[in-house]
């Protein structure tokens, strides 16, 4: 049976937090892996050896640095000094194998290169039952698929490291080993269910186009045939001059993009990061050209309640009771929900109960929905389940 433990700590020194969140989780029998997220004010190495100066050196982490704050049982944890959290998975029946790397080279072969070290690290020869990735907010497309070029396509979550202030201060966390530009991975081996909900919850427009331009996979150049911020601007009848900059990444919490997947199963956003001088967009996941490209509305309230709605649509596909939810959410809803995340918490409440969970909050989430393919995107939620 699988057991999780989430516990936390708002102590600013990094190694005091690890021993706090450590020594909380008690007495831990058949511990296999330890979820960590943290703030990006802190030290993370010294959070690290906190942690593993209480469970040991072999303990297995993997995690990021989240946004701002983290959510879990006690509610909305923001502490401006620093947090730390840890969901610890513990079962008899459960094999977990990570790996990670800095960014070498090629984003889709270091994808394989760490697939390969995380079967390794599992030691067992097949393919996993499903897998966690995190990544820096950048090429996760590409990892991903070095990374499916070696166990195929298994049913994935996660989400990106995050910082607060959008400016690179973010940390992947994995093992002994911390870095702001990469991909880390877990490969869990297992007979329990594991279940994610992946959606934007965003309603679709008729203001939907071709994508007819596209630089460097993210800068978005032109919609049908025009530019791209001139375009989106008279679909939400704004001047440009108010979407310029960092002004876009702000305006369209609430009226992002979208994509849908070959089946139409999963819209994925895409959020504008920034308008340009030259009226392209930068956008935070990959576009392909000659695909179609939808404006997409949500109010805040209706940020707010998907959270609950989410879950529920998680917990119906559970056909056994849940152990612990492991909750990514972007950190740019939680900046356009803003004063009213404690809002967001008693939604996660009203359905979760008393189950421990973790929320963080990621700057892009990963997932699948009803055979689609897995998916990066941002504005999401990637929320998942696992029975015990």
């Amino acid at each position: 049976m699988l057991k999780t433990n989430v516990t936390t700590s708002v102590l600013s020194s990094g190694y005091d937090a690890g021993v706090e969140v450590a020594k909380k989780l008690g007495d831990v029998n058949d511990s296999k892996l330890n979820f960590l997220f943290t703030s990006c004010v802190m030290d993370q190495k010294q959070i690290v050896s906190g942690v593993k100066s209480v469970l040991g050196d072999k303990a297995k982490i993997i995690g990021c640095t989240s946004s701002g704050a983290i959510m879990t049982q006690e509610g909305l944890i923001d502490n401006a000094d620093g947090f730390a959290g840890l969901m610890n998975f513990s079962s008899k029946d459960l094999t977990v194998g990570i790996a990670c790397s800095p960014k070498k080279g090629d984003a889709r072969e270091l994808g394989k290169k760490i697939a390969k070290q995380a079967v390794l690290d599992a030691g067992i020869n097949k393919v996993p039952s499903y897998f966690y990735m995190v990544a820096s907010p950048k090429e996760e497309e590409a990892y991903l698929k070095g990374i499916e070029d070696v166990i195929g396509t298994v049913p994935f979550f996660g989400g990106s490291a995050a910082d607060n202030t959008v400016e690179g201060n973010w940390s992947i966390i994995c093992g002994d080993n911390v870095f702001s530009d990469g991909c880390a991975v877990a490969f869990f081996y297992d007979n329990n269910e594991c279940v994610t909900e992946y959606t934007g919850a965003y309603n679709e427009t008729d203001d939907v186009g071709i994508i007819t331009k596209v630089k460097d996979n993210r800068c978005l150049v032109e919609i049908d045939g025009k530019k791209a911020l001139e375009k989106y601007a008279e679909w939400r009848g704004m001047p440009i001059d108010k979407l310029m900059g960092g002004n876009l990444l702000v305006e369209t919490i609430t009226s992002p993009l979208g994509v849908k997947d070959i089946l139409g199963n999963v819209t994925a956003i895409r959020h504008p990061m920034a308008g340009n001088d030259d009226l392209t967009m930068n956008i935070g996941n990959n576009l392909e050209e000659k695909t179609a490209v939808i404006r997409m509305e949500a109010t805040v309230d209706e940020l707010i309640k998907s959270n609950s709605n989410t879950l529920r649509s998680l917990n119906s596909k559970l056909t056994k009771d849940p152990a612990g939810y492991l909750l990514v959410h972007c950190g740019g809803r939680k900046l356009g929900i803003g004063e009213r995340m404690n809002e967001v918490y008693e939604e996660v409440k009203s359905v979760v109960g008393n189950t421990p969970f973790i929320m963080v909050f990621t700057f892009g989430e990963y997932g699948y929905s009803d055979h689609s393919a897995n998916t990066c995107g941002g504005l999401m939620l990637s929320f998942t389940g696992f029975s015990k």
